[in-house]
């Protein structure tokens, strides 16, 4: 269920009841202080710095497919880069 643009749902079901709980829960008519400048709390700009700021550029592989020929990766196989039968571990009950 969804709200209409600029009405929210007045469902106070989860709002902490008296003893109930040491966590407290206001109901939907409460304010609330808010630390977010309302002026730039949901700007396409404030966005663009987030995405900036989250995002190492250092971490990026330059190449897409490293230069890579098209076609030439393999997947692995299911048994590769599995030990021997007779390595010496323990197996699964059979």
């Amino acid at each position: 269920m969804s709200a209409p643009a600029g009405k929210g749902i007045d469902d106070n079901d989860y709002k902490s009841r008296t003893g109930q709980s040491e966590i407290p829960v206001v109901g939907n008519e409460s304010t609330v202080e808010s630390g977010v400048n309302p002026a730039t709390e949901d700007s396409d700009a404030t966005l663009e710095r987030d995405e900036k700021d989250a995002i190492d550029q250092s971490n990026i592989v330059k190449g897409r497919t490293r230069g890579a020929a098209k076609e030439s990766y393999a997947e692995p196989g299911d048994e590769e880069g599995l030990p021997g039968p007779d390595d010496g571990t323990s197996r699964g009950a059979q």
